[in-house]
């Protein structure tokens, strides 16, 4: 391990802003990330594969009545998302650092008001589809930890996984699509996010590629 790394690593171990393992908060936080986190009770956002933590960072500067956790397992990566939103006083913004199949470890159910999935590894092969972050695996396991009419977030470079995620969600009986387009920032819902733009975001773009985004929910039974 580098040197830049070992020091970032110990920066996590005492930023209070990064949930991890050998933290007595990393066992105990599942539903109680308003009181012992945060210390108030605005809802909660989170962001899966956070990366960098760009774009958790840039909602929480502008929505400071809103709780934002970026959930990455790269711990160099959650490192600058800490430390920007420490230098900048953001205490809106906290990283927690796990994989993130093992979500339902961390969150209680109903505790999440919105969930964001940002340029998430795509799987194109067949035999990975359960590892895509819009499988019905991973559908099934966000379900219940996200509140009754909890908005969820997709975007994407990726055409083929938009449009395996888009047949899927169409297709399911528990789900309600909100709003899809293949062209995000020739749509008129780019103004809603503000020109916030995670690092790979920021790439494609800057590449000509499109940005697929994807708005839906979970129905209330």
């Amino acid at each position: 391990m580098s040197r830049k790394k070992m020091v970032r690593f110990a920066e996590n171990e005492v930023n209070p802003n990064v949930i991890q393992a050998g933290k007595a908060i990393f066992e105990e936080i599942k539903g109680h990330w308003n009181d012992t986190q945060f210390q108030n009770e605005n809802p909660i956002v989170v962001e899966l594969a956070c990366g960098r933590g760009e774009f958790t960072v840039g909602l929480g500067r502008e929505y400071r009545d809103q709780n934002f956790i970026g959930v990455d397992i790269k711990g160099s990566r959650i490192w600058k998302g800490s430390s920007v939103a420490t230098a900048e006083g953001i205490t809106n913004v906290a990283f927690l650092r796990t994989q993130i199949q093992n979500l339902d470890q961390f969150f209680a159910q109903g505790e999440i008001s919105e969930l964001w999935i940002t340029f998430p590894d795509p799987f194109p092969r067949d035999g990975d589809e359960k590892r895509r972050l819009t499988s019905p695996r991973f559908l099934d396991m966000y379900k219940p930890m996200i509140k009754s009419g909890g908005i969820v977030h997709f975007k994407t470079d990726n055409t083929g996984l938009f449009e395996y995620s888009l047949e899927l969600v169409k297709s399911r009986e528990d789900i309600e699509v909100l709003a899809f387009t293949s062209d995000f920032y020739q749509s008129e819902m780019k103004d809603d996010h503000h020109g916030i733009k995670t690092k790979y975001e920021k790439l494609f773009s800057d590449k000509g590629e499109k940005i697929k985004y994807l708005k839906f929910r979970f129905k209330t039974e």
